[in-house]
């Protein structure tokens, strides 16, 4: 079958198509015939080796850790209901970039029929990502957000998934394309965290207070300076580094101003409440209330300017592989 393997750590270049033996499932798994394989940007790191939360991989790799397609064989104590079903699948860290992957049973989520498999994998984890970092910040209706990365992946969600509780939006991005797909969504108001002085265009746009709730996915300079515009008695919640640094924040500093720190630390509790979270989202999505933010799409093949695409901060939304 066709694969892409990572042939050592480096640039997208490191990403060489090549083929593989057809996996085989074992004992509780399941051969999934890949249709659409996710990409995060933390996979984009780890092909780099700068990635300090995950574990290297053993080279050459297959990466690629959820996928989206049907069930073509079952391992042993599968159960026969799994056969020829639409699902987004868990592969672990790796072997998601491939014809066919093998996940455990447990690791597989059906698809409602409603909805493609494209927007599927377009939603997880992202969405379900988002779906529990809206659920820990607690909003309220009536509650200023800020979004940052508020075009990318997560980050549009996040801005639907606000809005929907009854939040206004601020949606913090760079470059003009990406805050027009922002408005697009339905933020109230749009920075461009690129340009100087726009913590200060935040602040006017919530009135002079602040946002109640920050999402900080970038990191580097932007999560301290959107720390420092959050509003008295707020939250500020921390799921990525984008920048390459996470935001720490001065416990001291936090408590004197009342404002409610989320660590990055937060997402490794997510685990148990990912399958909910999917499901939520998918939900929202089939009744028409959330929809998943595609900006591109490569063949297999192509799986190095898939990468590119997302390390140079131009692609818009989420980047798939169509196999």
């Amino acid at each position: 079958m066709r694969v892409v393997h990572v042939t050592r750590f480096g640039g997208p270049e490191v990403l060489v198509p090549g083929e593989a033996p057809d996996p085989v499932a074992g004992p509780g798994e399941v051969v999934v015939e890949v249709e659409v394989a996710g990409i995060t940007f933390v996979e984009t790191q780890i092909r780099r080796g700068t990635d300090r939360w995950h574990a290297r991989p053993e080279l050459p790799y297959v990466p690629g850790g959820v996928v989206a397609g049907r069930v073509r064989a079952l391992g042993q104590g599968v159960a026969a209901s799994w056969s020829g079903r639409r699902v987004l699948a868990g592969t672990g860290e790796t072997g998601g970039f491939a014809e066919r992957a093998v996940a455990l049973v447990e690791n597989l989520i059906p698809v409602p029929d409603e909805l493609d498999l494209t927007d599927a994998v377009a939603l997880h984890p992202d969405g379900s990502t988002a779906a529990g970092l809206v659920e820990g910040a607690r909003i309220r209706p009536g509650d200023w957000v800020l979004v940052e990365a508020a075009g990318g992946g997560v980050g549009s969600l996040l801005v639907q998934l606000a809005i929907a509780a009854g939040a206004k939006v601020v949606g913090a991005a760079r470059g003009a394309r990406k805050l027009d797909v922002v408005r697009e969504l339905g933020a109230a108001a749009v920075v461009d965290y690129s340009e100087p002085g726009w913590t200060e265009r935040v602040r006017e746009a919530t009135g002079g207070r602040g946002p109640d709730v920050v999402f900080d996915g970038v990191g580097g300079a932007i999560g301290p300076a959107a720390f420092e515009v959050t509003a008295e008695g707020g939250r500020f919640s921390v799921h990525g580094a984008a920048s390459g640094e996470a935001t720490e924040i001065d416990p001291d500093a936090a408590r004197r101003r009342g404002v409610e720190v989320l660590g990055i630390e937060q997402l490794f509790g997510f685990g148990p409440n990912l399958r909910r979270w999917a499901e939520q989202v998918m939900a929202e999505t089939v009744a028409g209330r959330v929809r998943p933010l595609v900006g591109q799409t490569f063949p297999l093949e192509r799986a190095a300017d898939a990468h590119a695409a997302i390390e140079s901060r131009t692609a818009v939304g989420k980047t798939l592989l169509l196999i």
